[in-house]
C-alpha cells in the first residue's frame, strides 16, 4: 500500500521542486556552462529497481578528461579534476539536483538505496543478501545518513537492507531530515585518499 503513495509523493514534490527551483537551475547552468568546457550534465549508468540500467544525472563537477565510471573517493587525486564551481556544487549537494529529473520519470525515488554504478558488483552483490535490488534506489537514503563514504560495501548493504525491511513513511521521513543535517554537517563525505578509504564504496 505505501509503495504507490510513495510513488504519488515522488511525483508531486519532484513536480513541485522542478517548479520551485527552476530559477536556481538556471543560475546553476549559466555558471557551470561559464566556468569551465563540457556540457552542463554529467550522465553516468547506474543500477536501477531489479538490477535494470538507467542513466542518472547530475551537474557536472568535473573536467571532461576525469576517468569515467570511478567514484570521486576512488582517484588518486580528485582535487586536480574539480572545476571552481565543482567543489563547492557537491559541498552542498547541489550537483545531485537534476535527479528530481530521475524521480519525475521514475527512475529512482526521494528516498531509497543510493543506486550503484553499473560496475559496482562487489556492492550489487551485496545488495542482493539483503533483497535491496529489488526496490526503487533513491536520490538519498537510510546508509546516506548513517555513513555516507565512508561505509564499508558490507555495512552500506546491511543498511540498505535494513531500510528494506522497514520501509514506512516514518523511514522516509527520518531519511529525509538526516540528509538535510548531513548536507549542513558534511559528515561522511570522502572526496578522496589512499589505505582503507579506498577499499569503500562512494
Amino acid at each position: 500500500m505505501y509503495k504507490s503513495i510513495k510513488r504519488l509523493i515522488d511525483i508531486i514534490t519532484s513536480f513541485i521542486a522542478i517548479i520551485l527551483l527552476s530559477p536556481l537551475f538556471l543560475l546553476l547552468i549559466i555558471v557551470i556552462k561559464l566556468d569551465s568546457k563540457g556540457p552542463i550534465l554529467f550522465k553516468q549508468k547506474r543500477i536501477g529497481i531489479h538490477k535494470s540500467h538507467f542513466t542518472i544525472l547530475k551537474f557536472r563537477t568535473m573536467r571532461i578528461d576525469t576517468p569515467r565510471d570511478t567514484p570521486t573517493h576512488l582517484l588518486e587525486d580528485p582535487e586536480q579534476y574539480l572545476t571552481k564551481i565543482g567543489g563547492f556544487l557537491r559541498e552542498t549537494s547541489l550537483d545531485e539536483l537534476p535527479q528530481i529529473w530521475n524521480i519525475l520519470v521514475g527512475q529512482i525515488s526521494l528516498i531509497g538505496p543510493r543506486p550503484a554504478l553499473w560496475n559496482q558488483y562487489d556492492l550489487i552483490a551485496e545488495r542482493d543478501k539483503y533483497g535491496a535490488n529489488d526496490v526503487l534506489p533513491g536520490l538519498t537514503g537510510w546508509a546516506q545518513i548513517k555513513g555516507r563514504d565512508e561505509l564499508t560495501i558490507e555495512d552500506k548493504a546491511r543498511l540498505d537492507g535494513d531500510y528494506v525491511r522497514k520501509i514506512s513513511f516514518w523511514m522516509d521521513v527520518k531519511c529525509f531530515f538526516g540528509t538535510i543535517i548531513i548536507i549542513f554537517t558534511k559528515a561522511g563525505v570522502v572526496e578522496g585518499g589512499t589505505g582503507a578509504i579506498k577499499s569503500k564504496e562512494s
